[in-house]
């Protein structure tokens, strides 16, 4: 186990610093003067050369990228041009919000891909094996956006049961966080779900044709017990470390569904960067969020051998 964990962070770590390169130097080829976006409409030339010389704008890139990676290393995000806040106190108000988002939707997609998958594998070329076949691929196929303003027009315009938009959060009502997330869940869980009911159905199937369940039915061992105790727990194997990396997916995919409830998370946080060219917020969230995802990943290995006892030796 520790070898694998020296193999994984000997690959996650230069990784890491690919992916910060990479952020750093794609947002140097937008179009456009950050300084001259900073100093308003006036634009007074003494205002914008004294922005330029404040955050390094005439340095040469390379010279940009080791000052602010320096200062990355010793945990200084550095400051929001827009809010004048500091940036890691920003991700520390955001990013709770947006994991709190990818939680409820993991819960959901495992609450409808788990059962689904299940009972569409053991009634395969059944109605409701075709039924969730044509779920996953909707689940698939339409887009968190529309799905968003159609459960917004439903819930909130017609019937008044959900609000629109907005967070409430936990500390002030735990009943209105639930109503103001529960939208929001359901359309980021409906993908993942589809995601899930697939590779279940599939392992489940896998799992109902090998040796030992034919040889638990000689037996006489009862269809449900055969089910639940023998080929869901090895089904479920693969399926753990989809959830895991899906759980990854969940934070960084949550833009497009953050901006259609007005959710004060990651993704508004990172949209209102790209919009006021604020440039440093865009990259430390940007950069969070692939360092999440590759210790999602990270932990998606290392469940993976552990749940799999061929894979330990």
């Amino acid at each position: 186990m520790k070898s694998l964990l020296l193999r994984r962070l000997a690959v996650l770590l230069p990784t890491l610093l690919l992916v910060s390169m990479m952020v750093f130097g794609l947002q140097k080829l937008l179009p456009g003067d950050p300084a001259l976006a900073l100093a308003g409409e006036e634009r007074n030339p003494e205002v914008v050369e004294y922005l330029r010389q404040k955050y390094r704008f005439n340095d040469p890139i390379p010279v940009q990228y080791a000052v602010w990676l320096k200062a990355l290393v010793h945990g200084d995000f550095g400051t929001s041009v827009r809010t004048r806040l500091p940036i890691g106190t920003m991700l520390a108000e955001k990013l709770p919000v947006t994991a709190e988002l990818a939680m409820l939707s993991m819960l959901v997609a495992l609450l409808v891909g788990l059962p689904i998958g299940i009972f569409a594998a053991l009634g395969r070329g059944t109605p409701f094996d075709y039924g969730a076949s044509l779920f996953g691929l909707a689940g698939l196929s339409i887009p968190h956006f529309w799905l968003g303003i159609m459960l917004i027009l439903l819930f909130s315009v017609n019937l008044g049961w959900l609000p629109a938009g907005g967070f409430v959060p936990p500390s002030e009502s735990v009943g209105g966080n639930l109503l103001s997330m529960l939208m929001p869940a359901l359309v980021l869980g409906t993908g993942t779900a589809a995601i899930m009911m697939r590779h279940v159905r599939g392992a489940m199937i896998e799992a109902m044709k090998q040796d030992y369940v034919r040889t638990a039915r000689a037996k006489g061992v009862r269809e449900s017990t055969i089910v639940l105790r023998h080929a869901l727990p090895n089904a479920l194997i693969p399926v753990v470390t989809l959830g895991t990396l899906q759980f990854g997916e969940l934070l960084a995919g949550a833009v497009l569904t953050e901006q259609v409830f007005s959710i004060p998370g990651f993704g508004k946080m990172v949209v209102d960067g790209v919009f006021s060219r604020d440039y440093a917020v865009v990259q430390a969230v940007v950069l969070c969020t692939a360092a999440v995802f590759l210790l999602m990943s990270l932990i998606a290995d290392v469940a993976y051998v552990l749940l799999n006892p061929r894979l330990r030796s």
